[in-house]
């Protein structure tokens, strides 16, 4: 068995580097996620994803992976394909595109990820400040009372220092994890 056969059972990455509108991402996000559907369907198909740099960028960056060269190319051939870059002309350019095989080619194990979409809303500033007190409050004055035991006589400097010491990890592992999931649906109310 040669070098040429022995690559051509080996996993193949594909990478193809598109440019979009900026005022079309949404309308291309959907034509990405109907390719996905359709490539899905094809035998040795591995995974595929879509990565935008950032949410500015007109630079679209997709991969998809099959388990040999001979699934690749039954894809490139095949007539779901040729419609389906077909139903974007006019709204994506085309741009670099590379075949890799081997470890170069995708690192990890190949899964569906898609990057397009905005990141999520955060709440208002006056209800993420209504989160921490109601952890701040409780958990300030139950240390407060517990330490001031402990450091009567101590410098104001040191009693606080000591204070945001205990109470910061608490509240940033414990406490506001657990307010943000409790108070979810109010926070993101009104929030897309």
């Amino acid at each position: 068995m040669g070098e040429t056969s022995q690559m051509r059972s080996e996993p193949i990455t594909v990478s193809v580097t598109r440019t979009v509108a900026a005022d079309q991402a949404h309308v291309i996000a959907a034509w990405a996620r109907s390719g996905q559907e359709l490539i899905a369907g094809f035998p040795g198909y591995l995974g595929s994803g879509w990565i935008r740099p950032d949410p500015a960028s007109d630079q679209w960056h997709m991969l998809f992976r099959f388990a040999d060269a001979a699934s690749l190319a039954a894809w490139e051939r095949s007539p779901e394909r040729a419609w389906w870059v077909a139903s974007a002309q006019g709204l994506v350019g085309d741009g670099a595109a590379e075949k890799r095989t081997g470890i170069e080619g995708w690192f990890d194990d190949p899964a569906y990820r898609e990057f397009i979409d905005r990141a999520p809303a955060s709440p208002p500033r006056w209800k993420q400040m209504v989160s921490i007190i109601i952890v701040f409050f409780p958990l300030s004055l139950l240390a407060n009372w517990s330490l001031g035991f402990v450091t009567v006589g101590w410098p104001l400097p040191l009693r606080v220092l000591l204070l945001v010491l205990v109470v910061a990890p608490i509240m940033t592992y414990f406490g506001l994890p657990f307010i943000t999931r409790a108070l979810r649906p109010w926070l993101l109310k009104g929030r897309r």
